[in-house]
């Protein structure tokens, strides 16, 4: 099997590696990878070398957690699924392996494209934003930070029953969102973006801000905007890579004073209905990461869902080293991409 390793920063490289396919244990699960998505923000991080995230592994190290394939062989044990099954997964840039029945998996619906399924857990992703910050519909959100995550919650804000508003540095990005859903877009820097705002929401103000964005002044906007009594939903690596500080990121006019809510979108989500005891079927939480992403699965099977509308690029595995340098360079053109594993 083939895998894209990092061995330092900058230093991407497609390896081989052994695994044996022909003595499967009883909950393995043999897959071959189709097509994986690079999920620009995290791995770019990875990539340049940037402030490790707790519990990442240290060079050498894979890189990727969006992959879809198809199910080759399972052990004896396994139910979860079947042979010739599709399945999304959170393995890494791998033209093959072997995971278990335990594993984080979901199986893609007949209906749904490869490139739309790949997508499913980080879009599961974008909903936990919303379900992490017990979002209501019917209330205003605004998202900052028009990545692949970013524009994930835009589109799925309105099919929530959000109003949306998409808040970014770049045209294109803007036009994309409003593409994927968003009722209104706005300039950060835009000097009347809070009368905007204050029009947008009739005055109520923004209820919820996905922030998705890294650098801090993308933090400083979601702080100021955010209404009185409102949330700041935060799934970004605040900080990661930027220079120190300049302001206070707790000052008492953007945290104290207005009484707000700031939520790492990590962990599981409250609910205020446990899951019924006893019931075989409902073992863990019910906004968890495979539920989440079963769910926008059945969107993308609905068609309100289609994520391949973001992809700008498509690399053979073989170019993947291209791909990550165009990230690192931070190349605005670059949004969805796509890796394929067929030789």
């Amino acid at each position: 099997m083939k895998i894209a390793m990092l061995r330092g920063p900058r230093d991407l490289r497609i390896e081989a590696q052994p695994l044996d396919t022909s003595h499967l244990k009883p909950h393995d699960i043999w897959v071959e990878t189709r097509i994986t998505a690079l999920k620009i923000g995290t791995d770019r991080g990875n990539y340049e070398g940037a402030a490790r995230v707790p519990g990442a592994p240290d060079y050498p190290r894979w890189v990727g957690d969006s992959n879809l394939g198809i199910v080759r062989g399972i052990g004896s044990a396994v139910t979860r699924v079947q042979v010739g099954d599709r399945i999304i997964t959170r393995q890494a840039h791998q033209s093959e392996y072997i995971t278990t029945d335990s594993a984080s998996m979901v199986k893609a619906p007949a209906s749904v494209a490869d490139e739309d399924a790949v997508y499913a857990h980080l879009y599961a992703l974008s909903a936990h934003c919303y379900h992490k910050a017990q979002f209501r519909p019917g209330e205003n959100v605004a998202v900052i930070g028009l990545g692949t995550l970013g524009l994930g919650a835009v589109a799925l804000g309105p099919l929530f029953g959000g109003r949306v508003v998409a808040i970014g540095n770049d045209a294109y990005r803007m036009d994309l969102a409003r593409r994927m859903g968003a009722h209104a877009t706005f300039l950060y820097s835009d000097p009347d973006l809070y009368a905007k705002l204050d029009e947008f929401t009739d005055g109520a103000g923004i209820d919820l801000v996905v922030l998705t964005a890294n650098p801090w002044p993308a933090y400083r906007t979601a702080v100021e905007i955010v209404r009185p009594n409102g949330r700041v939903s935060i799934v970004s690596l605040l900080g990661r890579g930027e220079a120190d500080l300049d302001f206070n990121p707790l000052a008492m006019q953007y945290f104290y004073a207005k009484g707000i809510s700031l939520i790492a979108v990590s962990g599981p989500a409250g609910y205020l209905y446990p899951n019924a005891t006893g019931d075989a079927r409902c073992t863990e939480d019910r906004y968890a990461a495979d539920r989440n992403a079963t769910h926008v699965l059945s969107l993308m099977a609905d068609g309100r869902l289609e994520p391949k509308r973001l992809i700008t690029h498509r690399f053979h595995y073989g170019e993947m080293a291209q791909a990550y340098e165009m990230a690192y360079r931070r190349e605005k053109s670059m949004l969805g991409v796509i890796f394929t594993w067929q030789d």
